[in-house]
C-alpha cells in the first residue's frame, strides 16, 4: 500500500510499506522495452495524406481541399472502430476500415473517376506515411538501450510496409490486430507485453495521445508523453499540457533519449 506520493524534480517518489522511497529513475530502470503509438506519434499522417492527394490532382486534375479530405479520412477512424466494438461489424483490419471510409469520401469529393487500382493504391497511402523529422534519429538512439516495437491500431502489414518505406528501426512490429482489439482496450497492451516476454511494468508506452497513455498506465506500463502539436495542422489547437502522472515528458524522441540518459 502506498504510504505517500510526492512530486520532486524529474520524477515521482513512491514509498511502500518498507518506507523506502522509489525514485522515477529506479522505476524506469525496470523498463526493458518501449512500445510506440504510430499514427501522429511517429509519423505525420496529415501532411503525408495531403501530399498523396496532391499527386492525384497532378494526375487527374481533381479540385479537392486535400487538408479537409485528410481530416475527414482520419476523422472516420474512431467511429469505424466503434462499429466494430459494438458488434455492428465483425473484426476488421485498419486497412479495411480505411478503405470503407475512403469509399464514402470518394463520391463526396468528386473522385469517382478513380479506378479500382487507383483507389487501392490511394488507400495504401497509410503504408507510406512520412516520419516526423526526429523519429528515425531518436528511435535509433533509444534502440541502443531498449527493445523498440510499434503498438498501433494499424495492422501488421501496414506497419511493416511503413517501416520499410520510412526507415523506422523497429525490433518488433506489434499491432492491435494480434489481440483482435483496438486501443485503448486493455487486451492490446497486455498482449504486447506478453509477446515481448515481459511484465507490464517492464514496458514503456510512448505516445502523443493522453488517452493511450492513461490506458497503458492503468495496466502498470510506464508512460512517456511526446506531444505533436502539429498533428492536426497549424490551425487546430490541441491540449499538450503534460499529465503529472506520466513518467517522462519530452518534446521529441531525441529529447526523450536525452531525458533517459542516452547520449
Amino acid at each position: 500500500m502506498l504510504a505517500f506520493v510526492a512530486v520532486l524534480g524529474l520524477g515521482v517518489l513512491l514509498a511502500g510499506s518498507s518506507g523506502r522511497a522509489q525514485t522515477t529513475s529506479e522505476r524506469l530502470a525496470m523498463v526493458k522495452a518501449m512500445t510506440f503509438d504510430v499514427f501522429g506519434t511517429v509519423v505525420d499522417w496529415r501532411s503525408s495524406i495531403i501530399r498523396e492527394g496532391e499527386e492525384l490532382t497532378t494526375r487527374f486534375g481533381f479540385e479537392v481541399d486535400w487538408a479537409q479530405f485528410a481530416d475527414e479520412w482520419r476523422g472516420g477512424y474512431g467511429p469505424a472502430m466503434a462499429r466494430v466494438r459494438s458488434g455492428e461489424l465483425g473484426w476488421l483490419r485498419i486497412d479495411d476500415l480505411h478503405r470503407m471510409i475512403l469509399d464514402d469520401l470518394i463520391p463526396k469529393h468528386g473522385l469517382t473517376p478513380l479506378s479500382e487500382a487507383d483507389r487501392d493504391n490511394f488507400n495504401r497511402a497509410w503504408h507510406r506515411l512520412q516520419p516526423w523529422p526526429d523519429s528515425v534519429s531518436g528511435l535509433t538512439r533509444l534502440k541502443t538501450r531498449y527493445v523498440l516495437s510499434t503498438l498501433s491500431n494499424g495492422n501488421v502489414a501496414l506497419l511493416v510496409n511503413m517501416a520499410k518505406h520510412s526507415g523506422l528501426p523497429w525490433d518488433a512490429v506489434l499491432s492491435s490486430e494480434l489481440a483482435k482489439h483496438y486501443k485503448p482496450d486493455p487486451e492490446v497492451y497486455l498482449t504486447a507485453a506478453d509477446l515481448l516476454g515481459l511484465e507490464p511494468e517492464e514496458v514503456m508506452m510512448v505516445a502523443a495521445h493522453k488517452g493511450d497513455l492513461r490506458a497503458a498506465a492503468a495496466l502498470g506500463l510506464k508512460t512517456a508523453y511526446v506531444p505533436r502539436p502539429d498533428e492536426y495542422g497549424p490551425d487546430r489547437e490541441i491540449d499538450t499540457t503534460p499529465d503529472p502522472d506520466f513518467d517522462v515528458v519530452a518534446t521529441d524522441f531525441n529529447d526523450l533519449a536525452d531525458k533517459l540518459g542516452i547520449r
